[in-house]
């Protein structure tokens, strides 16, 4: 077999499609269209990344070209800490793109992320597709990679975990539905892991 063309090659090592701005043409659970500079590019997305996306004129997605023999596949996330989970779960064996981003639809990238430093097995688990075994192996490769590229510790995690959980119960006493309420909540705790119960109460109620 001959070598690969060098740009090919190039393009292997060091995806060139950064990320994507322009017209919003078809949005679908699974995919978008969008058209930069008269091209329209086919970009799967998670169910994640389609719950971010407003029906405005232009979008921005965060990008990961996936480089196959048969195919350039483009992936698009709303924003870059979904794009880095991905990028992380493609670096487990036995994980490819899909079942990637079924991770992604399935679950937010804080709760992937917070599940993964817990070793909680059985959230990853639930996951539709993902095995004992597949649910642990991803746990066992990622988890010091997740306390070490958010710079948290395992004590911090559970504390924000007991009053994540202290505050989604409470919202529910006062009448909301949880799984709404989890993803606003997830929201507030990713921008600021250390708020106490009463104060992630207080900005989640800001947004429901």
């Amino acid at each position: 077999m001959g070598h690969l063309p060098r740009l090919f090659e190039f393009e292997i090592l060091f995806p060139m499609i950064h990320h994507l701005n322009g017209k919003l043409v078809e949005k679908n659970p699974t995919h978008v269209i969008i058209e930069c500079a008269g091209v329209g590019y086919f970009v799967n997305i998670s169910l994640n990344t389609f719950s971010h996306i407003k029906d405005q004129e232009n979008i921005n997605l965060f990008t990961h070209l996936q480089v196959r023999e048969d195919a350039h596949t483009l992936f698009g996330f709303a924003e870059k800490s979904e794009r880095e989970i991905f990028r992380l779960l493609l670096s487990v064996s036995g994980i490819g793109a899909s079942t990637a981003r079924t991770m992604l639809s399935s679950l937010s990238p804080v709760q992937i992320r917070d599940a993964i430093a817990n070793g909680d097995v059985a959230t990853i688990q639930g996951i539709k597709g993902i095995g004992a075994k597949t649910a642990q192996r991803v746990i066992l490769d990622l988890r010091d990679k997740i306390l070490k590229v958010y710079d948290i510790d395992e004590v911090s995690i559970s504390s924000n975990n007991t009053n994540k959980e202290e505050a989604l119960s409470a919202l529910e006493v006062l009448g909301f539905v949880r799984r709404q309420a989890e993803k606003v909540v997830d929201k507030v705790v990713s921008q600021e892991p250390a708020l106490s119960v009463e104060n992630i109460i207080k900005l989640a109620l800001k947004n429901l």
